[in-house]
């Protein structure tokens, strides 16, 4: 998901806010501008929200092992 090329429109941030987005970047670098920071963050929150997480190997044995003490395995 990339928003560069695409129609846009305003949305507006306390400036305090886009102040602390601009200290970052200026620190850390990784991005053009406060536009593009905004950006990158809110198309991971939404692709995290969107995205289904598997369990991980030890977190399965954990409910298999939490499944079988309540005698459901």
């Amino acid at each position: 998901m990339n928003g560069e090329g695409t129609e846009k429109v305003s949305v507006e941030i306390p400036k305090a806010l886009y102040d602390k987005i601009k200290e970052f970047i200026d620190k850390h670098g990784g991005f053009k501008s406060v536009e593009e920071f905004v950006c990158f963050v809110l198309e991971q929150v939404l692709e995290e929200e969107t995205t289904e997480r598997p369990y991980t190997p030890e977190e399965e044995e954990e409910i298999k092992r939490r499944l079988r003490a309540l005698g459901y395995l």
